[in-house]
């Protein structure tokens, strides 16, 4: 795969991230963005971050600008340290997506660059650099991994999860020690768990079946109360009941909005309708799939007491919030920390187990996963007939009931008559062929959606 540049930053297989591909657009990044005088650098632990951090830092040094290196941390916490400071951020990640791919995400210092900036970026790689001024300076730091827990246990306190015993399956997540550490500060006993030294690809929003028995497996065998962990880079969480069953991201966001007093919700179109029939929320803003679209539904209810989340869980706070000990100051980022925790504390506050709590929302349930090695070109190809041509989708979907709606927002959502609702989009940043089901029972969503994607494999394989 060919390098690609978007909202969700640079992105491809490894030996295709040339220095010169590399410097070219941080380059163009300082160019064309804002930047405080300074950019923040971090990092995940894939096998590749390292080298390529280390032309990024070079090239920001190399264009008269400080670099501070933050060596290896969470995403959101670089976003913190840089959005604290004033200044920009360059995250080296693929996120979840195979080892041998990796990619760079940028933060202006008012948080990640939007389609705009896309454009700007894009535009400035076109053009030669200007002359090289006198190096600018480069400079190690350790304190944004402590402000980023910091953060997390002055707002919910020392015993906001006492009496949980809560699993951390590290993997090779940049978070796993930062996360263990902030569960036990807020009381929770930690196991941590499978700790690699290599890096794999945990996929959130698409959990493959076995580890999903291991995860209910660890659950039992360790007495857990919840088992938690996130994706690579850490701004996609993922959360378990005792049973090892996984909550979605998008019953999370729900959950942690309500526990904020959230009163607007902005989130992607494939997110579960479940938020629509709550109470207490005044309004419900559908987006596109991506953080920059949240983000950019955010910032249109400024003032609000507004939140943002993806399907994926990655939770962003638009407001100044309290948490159940002190207060949250906002971060529009994709954030792992927070939708983890406010549930788990919402639970022990009502001394509930979390299973509980989640079976009181409306019984809405979603099942998402993907075709990997489909090119995007064929994956477009085939979507855009279905969404030309009804009599395309009734032979597609023959035997489904009869259609009721298509929502075009991002990608083919079609609702049908009997409330089962199927969306279908072509991944942004991978060969991959997406597929989201909705249905009132666990077991339709997750059948609806291997059906579907059998069908498609039938088709395009």
């Amino acid at each position: 795969m060919a390098p690609k540049f978007g909202t969700s930053g640079l992105r491809g297989l490894v030996v295709e991230l040339t220095p010169n591909l590399i410097a070219s657009y941080t380059r163009a990044f300082l160019a064309s963005c804002p930047h405080g005088g300074a950019v923040h650098v971090g990092r995940d632990l894939r096998a590749s971050s390292p080298a390529l951090a280390q032309t990024v830092l070079k090239t920001v040094t190399g264009a008269g600008l400080a670099a501070v290196d933050h060596g290896v941390l969470p995403t959101p916490a670089l976003a913190l340290a840089a959005g604290t400071a004033g200044q920009a951020a360059i995250m080296i990640t693929g996120s979840h997506i195979p080892a041998d791919r990796n990619g760079l995400k940028f933060y202006r210092p008012d948080g990640e660059i939007g389609k705009a900036d896309e454009a700007a970026i894009l535009a400035a790689c076109e053009t030669a650099p200007p002359p090289a001024p006198a190096p600018g300076t480069l400079q190690q730091s350790a304190e944004a991994l402590r402000a980023y827990a910091a953060r997390y246990l002055d707002a919910f306190g020392p015993s906001a999860l006492a009496g949980l015993r809560v699993g951390v399956y590290e993997h090779s997540s940049v978070a796993r020690d930062v996360l263990g550490d902030v569960l036990e500060g807020l009381g929770a006993e930690v196991v941590r768990l499978a700790r690699s030294e290599t890096f794999i690809p945990v996929d959130t929003e698409a959990v493959d079946p076995e580890t999903r028995t291991q995860l209910s497996d660890w659950c039992r065998d360790h007495g857990l109360d919840a088992l938690v962990s996130t994706d690579g880079d850490a701004d996609r969480p993922m959360v378990t009941d005792a049973a090892g069953r996984i909550v979605p991201g998008d019953v999370l966001g729900p959950l942690t909005a309500r526990s904020l007093a959230a009163a607007v919700i902005c989130t992607p179109v494939s997110s579960n309708t479940l938020v629509d029939a709550m109470q207490g929320f005044t309004q419900v803003r559908r987006t596109k799939i991506g953080s920059p679209f949240v983000i950019a539904a955010m910032e249109e209810t400024a003032g609000a007491r507004v939140v943002g989340y993806e399907a994926n869980g990655g939770f962003l706070l638009g407001f100044a919030a309290e948490g159940p000990a002190g207060p949250l100051a906002p971060l529009m980022t994709r954030d792992c920390l927070l939708p983890i925790l406010a549930p788990l504390a919402t639970a022990r506050a009502a001394g509930q187990p979390l299973a509980d709590v989640v079976a009181a929302l409306p019984a809405r349930f979603t099942a998402a996963d993907r075709i990997a090695g489909i090119e995007t070109d064929r994956s477009r190809a085939f979507l855009e007939q279905l969404t030309d041509s009804p009599e395309a989708r009734r032979g597609f979907f023959d035997g489904r009931a009869a259609e009721a709606g298509v929502d075009l927002t991002d990608g083919l959502r079609l609702t049908f008559a009997d409330g089962t609702i199927i969306h279908l989009r072509p991944s942004g940043n991978a060969p991959e062929f997406r597929c989201y089901a909705e249905a009132d029972s666990p077991d339709r969503a997750e059948a609806l959606m291997r059906e579907t994607l059998q069908a498609v494999a039938d088709r395009l394989g």
